[in-house]
């Protein structure tokens, strides 16, 4: 799964949407994307993006080509090993398509923690000046989805429904 980004010029929302997709958004804007600030909806942190070109591809080396493949290790019980030498495609596969699924799940839905800490660090950055900053962070960290949101009411509307977006998960 991509990360979303979204980008805000001062208080105003610009957008939100993968790379590519806030990348020609701020490219639309012209010289005028030199005050923007970009967050990882994922973690709620700034981040930086590239704006002269999409991602890149490094130029193959000569020889033959590196499969990716690294050694690791994992310890599992004797149970474990017989249940996984039944699956198949043997066990690599078996565990590579269990953790493919894991990070599917974990990825459709962010976890209270998550969703708190997220929201903590955009609202840091965008409301950290803002009457109820503090008292919202601390009905954020109690789960008092009322409290928060009627702290946060008189916040600029982008920032206040961008906060109440990442925080949402934190309340369920």
């Amino acid at each position: 799964m991509e990360r979303t980004l979204t980008a805000f010029a001062g208080d105003l929302w610009i957008a939100t949407g993968d790379d590519g997709e806030v990348r020609e958004a701020l490219r639309a804007m012209g010289n005028d994307h030199q005050s923007v600030l970009l967050f990882d909806d994922a973690t709620g942190r700034q981040v930086d993006i590239d704006l002269r070109a999409g991602p890149t591809v490094a130029p193959r080396g000569r020889g033959r080509p590196k499969l990716g493949v690294q050694p690791r290790e994992i310890t599992l019980l004797p149970r474990h090993w017989d249940w996984l030498a039944t699956q198949s495609g043997g066990a690599s596969a078996t565990v590579r398509r269990l953790v493919e699924a894991a990070r599917k799940a974990d990825a459709d839905k962010p976890g209270p923690r998550a969703a708190m800490d997220a929201a903590y660090h955009f609202m840091t950055a965008m409301a950290g000046d803002r009457p109820g900053y503090e008292a919202a962070i601390r009905a954020l960290y109690a789960k008092d989805e009322h409290l928060f949101n009627s702290l946060s009411q008189d916040w600029p509307s982008g920032i206040r429904d961008h906060a109440r977006a990442l925080a949402a998960p934190a309340f369920l």
